[in-house]
């Protein structure tokens, strides 16, 4: 065995203390050599001496060899650097699982988040969609309706506002945060001018949506009226494709001519003619300026944040007390709508409907914010079910197979509007995984079959394996 010299704090030859001689000379040409102060090149570093002298060989070696960047103790300290960065590994695999941890758990709490927003976008919208009917068994003006629904759009910015206040430690008073929302409209923020040409266009298609809406309900069940209007989603998908010039998909012109279809069928249940095909046409109606307001809204103002959304609605709110008060006046001096005094109306009824709509826009704006949107799609077209099922066990609504099958296509093109852009390709590319995962399970299987074969025909011409150190 071979043991390492030791080297004299104060210089001089090393002691020998083996069998063997130590190197007197350890200078290799082209190599620089240490001081006579007996100190190494590097300084002071001493390998440390392990019992099998494994470490004095692979040192010893290096130095004969004349291994560039070679000093005393390398190989140890190369080792000492290993352990080292196994040492640092299980620490920076604990960082990554906790990031992994964190990150699946803020996923589930969104998904669950989502999840909660749908169910109540869900019964908002039902039970909407309910007390409008119940309303016009005592109360039948869809146009005041429309109207005092909308002015408590009022309340949106308000209720935003009180919330930020809450939730953010940001303190800024209603004017400043009201200019801050404001540019939306621009850099000027909001003029008079601006107020008109920005709020009117799109006040008029919010009413009108609402009016034809609560006028179809007149004719029709909830059920139809709600499943009609899924195809606002179709209306968007042709708008856009032609207006704002977006992608082709041929998955959602499939969905928009299945939505047609749909719409055919329920206007045919009854036959072409009477309340079912007026009704139709006017749940169709609403399906249509409410597509049209999403798309000129896209265009002309872009995406806005929650802030710029509640900031816009109240400002339609103030548009359509102001300016369309007129309206439910002129309805009812001239006998159109026509109701007795204030103190007769169904206050009860219409406040608790103008809540829930209310509710309903700020759980669809505030639910994109919270979660995926396409979530909130979801919310909207399970209204329909929720409908079928309180007309079904309440009203005793019977439906014909024509008007099922109807709304079931309606609604199969409503989620197949949903699929993003890029579906066929991520498709593809699972399916792809799923192939190679198959084949390379079945080339394990058939390399297992076949030495298991091998082995089978070796025991049997009596060969004997040896198993390897």
């Amino acid at each position: 065995m071979i043991s390492r010299e030791s080297v004299a704090e104060g210089g001089g030859d090393p002691q020998p203390s083996g069998l063997l001689e130590p190197v007197k000379n350890t200078h290799l040409p082209g190599k620089p050599t240490s001081s006579g102060s007996g100190h190494s090149l590097f300084g002071d570093i001493n390998p440390k001496v392990t019992a099998n002298g494994v470490h004095d060989i692979e040192d010893r070696i290096l130095r004969i060899t004349g291994y560039y960047g070679y000093y005393p103790g390398y190989s140890s300290h190369r080792r000492e650097e290993g352990s080292d960065s196994h040492a640092e590994t299980p620490g920076s695999e604990a960082s990554v699982e906790s990031k992994a941890y964190q990150t699946c758990a803020s996923t589930v709490l969104k998904v669950l988040g989502g999840l909660l927003v749908v169910l109540c976008i869900s019964s908002s919208w039902v039970g909407t969609t309910q007390v409008v009917k119940l309303t016009f068994q005592s109360f039948s003006c869809p146009f005041f309706v429309s109207w005092f629904s909308s002015n408590w759009n009022i309340l949106f910015f308000p209720i935003y506002y009180s919330t930020t206040m809450v939730t953010t430690r940001e303190k800024q008073s209603p004017i400043q945060k009201f200019r801050e929302c404001s540019r939306l409209f621009g850099e000027d923020g909001m003029t008079l001018k601006i107020f008109l040409k920005r709020t009117a266009p799109f006040s008029i298609l919010w009413t009108l949506t609402n009016y034809l809406y609560l006028l179809a309900l007149r004719k029709l069940t909830a059920t139809d009226v709600s499943a009609l209007y899924c195809c606002h989603k179709a209306f968007v998908f042709l708008l856009s494709w032609i207006v704002l010039k977006d992608r082709f998909m041929g998955v959602r012109i499939v969905a928009a001519i299945m939505a047609i279809t749909g719409i055919v069928m329920m206007a045919y249940a009854d036959g072409f003619h009477g309340d079912s095909f007026v009704g139709v046409a006017l749940a169709v109606g609403s399906a249509s300026t409410s597509a049209l307001y999403k798309v000129l809204f896209k265009m002309f103002l872009g995406s806005a944040n929650l802030g710029e959304v509640a900031h816009f609605l109240s400002t339609m709110g103030f548009f359509n007390l102001i300016f369309i008060s007129c309206v439910p006046l002129i309805l009812y001096f001239t006998k159109v709508e026509h109701w007795g005094s204030f103190s007769s109306l169904p206050w009860g009824y219409l406040c608790g409907l103008a809540g829930l709509w209310l509710v309903f826009n700020i759980l669809v704006n505030v639910g994109v914010v919270l979660t995926y949107p396409i979530l909130i799609s979801i919310g909207t077209l399970l209204s329909v079910p929720g409908n079928a099922a309180v007309d079904v066990l309440k009203h005793e609504v019977i439906f014909s197979v024509v008007r099922l099958a109807a709304t079931c296509i309606i609604c199969l093109g409503f989620l197949l509007l949903l699929l993003p852009e890029e579906w066929d390709s991520v498709t593809l590319r699972f399916l792809a995984n799923i192939a190679e995962k198959k084949s390379d399970q079945d080339h394990g299987e058939e390399l297992t079959e076949s030495s298991v074969h091998t082995r089978s025909r070796s025991r049997a011409n009596g060969a004997v394996s040896i198993p390897l150190a």
